[in-house]
């Protein structure tokens, strides 16, 4: 097991931090394992009441590592299900998740914060979600939970057309509660997340649920778009993007 994931519980919030900063947190299928085990162990354990999501200083996520894609688009190999492992325990979630957000959130990146039930971010954040660039499709069930976030004519510009959200411009869209300066934002999301955890946790997650509502139609979107999104990975459309992608700079 690698070391790209660090998890800890600390007045009953799990956090789970991203650290492969020298890759930008580009997440491998290895990280998704981690990360769904985490998410797993707060839903089937007392001792977590809420799940703080951390990547580092000035970069949240560049998303899923291209390497990753590249190697299923070259073999046609279906390779590794974690990251659906962990997309389903973050939709399945039974504690409530907070995230902190420096930097940029790419891809999955930005598409996990919708499953999440409070996002701060610092002023220098960004998000993008570059999926039809890649040749690819959204995923996370964000073609379904980002039009009901945000309308259908924001959800387009971030998913479609892959336009770069400000901090600003992703707190008008619904999907950031707070903005703060680059070295408050993890204070400020684990002052959250203790608040969280402090509370009633039987009334928290009813309320929870009131407010979020059934998951099915997400669960089932998500298999939908990972089909989609699975297929899309052999085309030739993404072979060309993930191959101009990897040589860059070279």
């Amino acid at each position: 097991m690698s070391n790209d994931i660090e998890t800890g519980i600390v007045d009953g919030v799990m956090t789970i931090r991203l650290n492969r900063a020298h890759k930008k947190n580009a997440i491998t299928s290895d990280m998704y394992g981690q990360m769904a085990k985490a998410l797993e162990h707060s839903r089937t354990h007392a001792d977590v009441r809420a799940c703080l999501l951390l990547g580092s200083p000035g970069i949240f996520t560049a998303g899923n590592d291209i390497a990753d894609f590249l190697a299923v688009a070259m073999t046609g190999q279906r390779g590794s299900m974690a990251v659906f492992d962990f997309l389903k325990e973050i939709i399945k979630s039974e504690k409530p998740i907070v995230a902190g957000v420096d930097g940029a959130a790419i891809g999955v990146g930005t598409t996990m914060l919708m499953h999440c039930d409070y996002v701060v971010a610092s002023d220098r954040s960004t998000f993008r979600t570059p999926f039809v660039d890649l040749g690819l499709v959204p995923e996370a069930g964000s073609s379904l939970i980002g039009p009901r976030i945000m309308g259908h004519h924001r959800a387009f510009e971030l998913l479609a057309l892959g336009e770069e959200f400000t901090a600003e411009d992703a707190k008008s869209a619904g999907f950031v509660n707070r903005i703060y300066s680059s070295g408050a934002v993890e204070e400020a999301a684990m002052t959250v997340a203790r608040k969280l955890a402090a509370k009633p946790p039987e009334a928290l997650l009813l309320s929870r649920n009131l407010v979020r509502g059934d998951r099915e139609d997400i669960l089932i979107r998500m298999e939908e778009e990972a089909e989609i999104f699975l297929g899309r990975l052999k085309s030739d459309e993404a072979k060309k993007a993930f191959m101009a992608f990897m040589n860059r700079g070279k």
